[in-house]
């Protein structure tokens, strides 16, 4: 199996797909037409990428079958390209939540404490204790959390430790499927994320940016914020209304620190201008949330694993793309000899029927002389149709139909 790496990767991680048997190809610099151009000669089976977008002329250019995100999100990828041309995508979540909650304390601390001015005035020869002594503390005041993932998860550990109340809106929540007193944690939830952002002296976002959560911090959500309180984003620059969050800064003086902006250059360098981060009380990192050595390993490890898995047993760990229900709509199950030419006996007459089989499994009994085949179907054959199949091959045992 050949695996294309065209983004920074960890060496532990090219040889570990190497000791997997893969042949990996590792040009960490490749964009755009470039990459599209290196898939379709290498004939790659596999792509990883970090940061780097993925688009239809890419996933069309070569013979890939999977892509692997080596990170939590996967905005960056055409997943619907992928799905229409049965490319599996996956992902590394959970490998790098540490790392960023850690950034986001990072950030919470140095809005309370006024970290980087502080470093600022002292380089510029500047002594200034009186100023810089003013600081509320973190100790019993309210931490709000947009998402209750394993990002937010792991800040709520933190904040816990810090002796502050948290109150949560999540989705998982929102169902009912989940409730926040089965938590190890206490924390009180919150119907909506405006309900979150009134009761939080600091507001941290921890959403996977999705069709329902992009630009969800609107001005609704930064209005109910206590003015001189403090917005943090380690998630997605997406998931915010930046021109909401500007209005809020300039009106209500929130303090605020970002990882993530509306606009990031594509590469690792270059020029960068977002009018936000040079308004007083504002602080911004270079979206480095998941970027420490701790999680970068973790990732390669996860991600080498995934492929060796799909490499050995054909299956994909961590898969984003399946559907969650099919057309399906019946079920047949086919008890049968497990001898060569059943199978293709019974789907060659659901074809004649125009039925077509969305998912199939064929069970083994001990001994390898008989198997259950169920085979999910988008129609009900007719009575005729099964009665056909069933007397048109002698090692049929028996058929009935679900409706499922």
């Amino acid at each position: 199996m050949k695996v294309l790496i065209a983004d920074k990767f960890e060496q532990s991680g090219i040889d570990g797909l190497k000791a997997a048997g893969c042949e990996v190809v590792y040009q960490p610099d490749l964009k755009d037409a470039a990459l599209a151009q290196a898939l379709r000669e290498t004939g790659a089976d596999v792509l990883v990428v970090r940061g780097t977008n993925v688009t239809a002329p890419m996933l069309e250019a070569g013979a890939l079958s999977l892509v692997v995100r080596a990170g939590a999100g996967y905005n960056t990828i055409d997943v619907a390209t992928a799905s229409r041309r049965g490319i599996y995508v996956s992902n590394c979540p959970g490998k790098n939540a540490i790392a960023v909650a850690e950034l986001a304390w990072a950030l919470i601390l140095s809005l309370d404490r006024r970290i980087p001015d502080n470093v600022a005035e002292l380089r510029a020869g500047t002594w200034n204790k009186k100023e810089y002594s003013k600081a509320r503390g973190l100790f019993g005041r309210t931490l709000g959390l947009l998402g209750y993932g394993n990002v937010g998860q792991e800040v709520a550990r933190r904040a816990h430790a810090f002796g502050m109340p948290i109150v949560v809106w999540s989705r998982r929540f929102a169902t009912g499927k989940t409730s926040v007193d089965d938590l190890p944690i206490p924390m009180r939830f919150a119907n909506t994320p405006q309900e979150v952002a009134a009761q939080a002296d600091i507001l941290s976002v921890h959403l996977a940016l999705t069709p329902d959560t992009k630009g969800i911090v609107d001005a609704s959500v930064f209005d109910k914020l206590k003015p001189g309180s403090s917005f943090v984003n380690t998630a997605r620059g997406e998931v915010v209304d930046h021109a909401a969050l500007e209005k809020a800064i300039r009106e209500r003086h929130i303090r605020v620190a970002l990882d993530v902006f509306a606009a990031e250059p594509k590469d690792a360098t270059g020029a960068f201008k977002d009018a936000i981060v040079s308004l007083p009380g504002v602080y911004g990192t270079h979206h480095i949330g998941a970027s420490t050595d701790q999680a970068q390993e973790a990732i390669a490890a996860e991600t080498a694993r995934i492929i060796a898995t799909y490499k050995d047993t054909g299956k994909v760990p961590n898969v984003v793309n399946l559907a969650k229900k099919t057309p399906a709509s019946h079920m047949l199950v086919v008890r049968h000899r497990d001898r060569p030419g059943v199978l293709a006996h019974v789907f060659d007459h659901l074809r004649a029927g125009d039925i077509n089989v969305q998912e199939t499994e064929n069970v083994i009994f001990e001994g390898a002389e008989a198997a259950v085949a169920r085979i999910n179907l988008d129609g009900a054959p007719s009575d005729a149709l099964l009665k056909t199949i069933h007397d048109g091959n002698s090692d049929i045992l028996d058929l009935h139909l679900v409706t499922i």
